[in-house]
């Protein structure tokens, strides 16, 4: 009896270890199946319908019809790519609406450092804020940079030539430029 137990535990073991040597067998439907790797990368061309090949050339006369398509792709400053690539900057007027209200706070105890850093990622996240261009003109009068602070206040102006700050912005512009108010040819 002994011997015929460990003789069935001997074929059953060495039946065990013969079957993973086996030739493999085909996949089955629904079994994963390895591409081949030319395969591959003639798929990765196509679209997900394999039925056509995606066309992402732009038509004919997009350049014509869209003609300030360009301001949208601005490079990031921060980190100009070596090789010309260009990025999208995010777009999130919340934060900017926060980065401008942090901003107000900074400048209303005289830090306009701070305000006019907030007011400048205010900026970042929305680009031509007329309210945060303004603010970013008044920091950089406080802080004596008088050609950037014009500049951003004709940047104001030409953003909303007659918006809530216009007049504020232009009487600055006199000031800096060392012309008396009211000469510029503005009206008042």
């Amino acid at each position: 009896m002994r011997v015929l137990f460990f003789t069935l535990l001997l074929s059953f073991l060495l039946g065990a270890y013969a079957l993973p040597q086996d030739a493999p067998t085909a996949p089955g439907p629904g079994e994963n199946q390895q591409v081949p790797r030319s395969d591959r990368n003639a798929e990765a061309e196509e679209s997900s319908s394999r039925d056509t090949k995606i066309d992402i050339t732009p038509p004919k006369d997009d350049a014509k019809n869209h003609p300030n398509s360009a301001s949208a792709m601005e490079a990031v400053e921060e980190q100009p790519s070596a090789d010309g690539v260009q990025e999208f900057r995010p777009w999130n007027p919340m934060k900017a609406l926060k980065d401008i209200e942090v901003g107000d706070f900074y400048y209303k105890r005289k830090n306009y450092r701070a305000a006019l850093d907030r007011y400048k990622e205010a900026l970042y996240y929305k680009n031509n804020d007329a309210v945060a261009t303004f603010r970013v003109a008044q920091c950089q009068e406080k802080l004596g940079s008088t050609a950037e602070a014009r500049t951003n206040f004709e940047a104001y102006l030409r953003i909303l030539p007659e918006g809530p700050f216009a007049l504020d912005a232009q009487k600055a512009i006199d000031r800096l430029s060392g012309a008396p108010d009211g000469l510029s040819g503005k009206k008042n």
